[in-house]
């Protein structure tokens, strides 16, 4: 059931990019908006009382979750709006604040959590205020605030985009490739989060407690080197081209960390000891046969591991989402952008997946090597339609084919009537 409820955010997510995407296209960018922060407050406040719901709280917490899901799926949204409303060559910098902001989110909510710890447990049979409910409650309430900056006297659309390149094809090719390649780097970030907390209790002998406070700060610092990354990409691309920061410095460093996730450490894992408790760490061979055979992980590995990902994952995921929308093009750019935003949901979706299919049967070693095999063919399937990277060419030329020889005035013109010439 937990499962079902993790995977039911995602899911939402995915079904309902495109759709929303298709949506904003038609009628602009202020409705979805709007109604997806109505429907993400209403599903947290859901989510911050489920013991109303009683003998249904899981179910509605499985819907709720579902809700929320589908009201993240404006990120497609938010996306194709900054496209119309950038010049080319202020996107980059757009794109970074906003996976910058996206970032800060990812580590204000933990921080959030656990400011609600001193809240208590209440065991009231009414509405709660404690520190299970808090949380969700200050979502509906974050929710409602954006929900009015959106409003006109607030927000005013902007679309600079030239609406004359409508008609001008994407190139499918380098898109799809795009599409691809996004779905390889969330699925590797995925995988590294989701593998963290087990690969360190099981390869270091790290007991729960101890894993959960030492990745916490782990997190904490990764999440700062995240920010700064962020904070230099603009810079970055004035000296590098966009194109080679993503491959070398986002897809490469990728790679890397999966290939140091590979253990190639002297000796074995600590085992866990037979019957033990799983808090207690250790790699349980009852369980995993592999445990006996493997090679141990160290921790100077998995640290450099953690720090490449750190510094590739923010360059990777930025520069292919501003390449993404340089590549399409001035147009409406909202299924697209859907398609992309339901690419990172399905990495979302199958990471837990691949976890329980080959890592629980292989061990890291096979699990890392083939994350190390994925995102190099991504890299070389980029570097493949390396010159197809590009923004699309323009409907209409800007200016005169020949601005040099503007035309003569009116007067010296040949009127359209004029059939003969008179001789002076």
């Amino acid at each position: 059931m937990l499962g079902v409820a993790v995977g039911a955010s995602p899911l939402g997510q995915l079904l309902l990019s495109p759709l929303l995407g298709l949506w904003a296209n038609r009628v602009g960018v202020r409705p979805p908006l709007v109604a997806t922060l109505g429907l993400f407050s209403l599903a947290s406040a859901l989510y911050s009382q489920l013991h109303l719901t009683r003998p249904y709280a899981v179910s509605c917490m499985i819907a709720a979750r579902f809700l929320i899901g589908v009201s993240s799926s404006n990120v497609a949204v938010a996306r194709a709006y900054l496209s119309a409303a950038t010049r080319e060559e202020e996107r980059t910098r757009a794109v970074s604040a906003v996976s910058l902001a996206q970032v800060l989110g990812f580590v204000a909510g933990p921080a959030l959590q656990a400011a609600a710890a001193p809240l208590g447990t209440s065991v009231s049979g009414g509405l709660r205020f404690d520190m299970y409910s808090a949380p969700g409650l200050l979502n509906a309430a974050l929710g409602l605030i954006n929900l009015l900056l959106l409003m006109p006297g607030c927000f005013h659309v902007s679309d600079i985009a030239v609406r004359e390149a409508v008609q001008i094809k994407p190139d499918y090719v380098s898109s799809w490739m795009l599409v691809g390649a996004f779905f390889v780097l969330v699925f590797n970030f995925v995988l590294l989060e989701t593998l963290a907390s087990t690969l360190t209790m099981e390869q270091f002998g790290w007991g729960k407690a101890q894993a959960l406070q030492y990745l916490g700060a782990l997190m904490s610092a990764g999440a700062l080197v995240a920010c700064l990354v962020f904070a230099a990409i603009p810079p970055l691309t004035k000296l590098v081209e966009e194109r080679a920061l993503m491959l070398w410095g986002g897809f490469l460093p990728v790679v890397v960390a999966s290939l140091l996730c590979i253990p190639w450490g002297p000796g074995a894992p600590p085992l866990a000891d037979p019957g033990a408790a799983e808090a207690h760490g250790g790699c349980p061979q009852e369980t995993q046969a592999w445990c006996a055979e493997s090679r141990a992980l160290t921790l100077t590995q998995f640290l450099l591991a953690y720090g490449c990902m750190s510094v590739g994952y923010p360059l990777g995921v930025t520069l292919i989402q501003t390449i993404f929308s340089k590549v399409l093009g001035p147009r409406p750019q909202g299924v697209w952008m859907g398609v992309l935003t339901g690419a990172g949901c399905l990495s979302r979706a199958l990471g837990p997946v691949f976890v329980a299919g080959v890592y629980a049967r292989s061990g890291p070693a096979a699990a890392f090597t083939a994350t190390a095999a994925i995102t190099l063919v991504a890299l070389v399937a980029l570097r493949a339609v390396y010159p197809r990277l590009r923004p699309a060419p323009p409907a209409h030329p800007a200016h005169p084919a020949h601005p040099a020889h503007p035309p003569p005035p009116a007067e010296l013109q040949p009127l359209a009537n004029n059939t003969a010439h008179t001789e002076p």
